[in-house]
């Protein structure tokens, strides 16, 4: 997993989690962008934030919520994850049994992205509660086409 930060001079720096023996799996490596106004990047821990160069980066799990919906936008379903793409990659191979195989829910139409699990659920159970025309303003207040989303992951 990939996470990217962005620099002053506007370039990026990129952080990889590494799964090396040499590094616990709480430790990532920022890599330089490419400018050369810019020192060696130095080793931060997941759990914490370190300055480089200016620029604080800070490296933390993300949570979504999110509604599919099948190719006639007949069926919502609503669903939490901690891998949005993985996620939507399942439903639409049909990979997850269950509500979204059996009513061939295969188009993400609307996201929101946490940064801590309790807030996801709570608000899955939130949308969830709420009127299947509730549902529709949320979709319509971003997404009003109901287009796909999945692509623009």
């Amino acid at each position: 997993m990939y996470h990217i930060a962005p620099r002053p001079c506007q370039g990026f720096v990129l952080v990889q989690y590494l799964s090396d023996t040499s590094f616990s799996s709480s430790q990532v490596v920022p890599f330089p962008c490419h400018c050369e106004a810019h020192p060696p990047p130095v080793i931060a821990r997941h759990d914490s934030a370190e300055a480089i160069s200016g620029t604080m980066v800070v490296v933390s799990k993300q949570y979504y919520i999110y509604i599919m919906t099948n190719n006639r936008n007949a069926v919502l379903y609503v669903g939490v994850t901690g891998d949005l793409i993985r996620r939507v990659y399942e439903h639409k191979a049909k990979l997850a049994d269950g509500f979204t195989k059996k009513y061939n829910i295969v188009k993400l139409v609307y996201y929101e992205v946490f940064e801590d699990i309790e807030s996801a659920i709570l608000r899955e159970k939130q949308i969830k509660a709420g009127s299947r025309q509730k549902k529709v303003q949320l979709i319509n207040s971003t997404n009003r086409e109901w287009r796909d989303l999945y692509d623009e992951l």
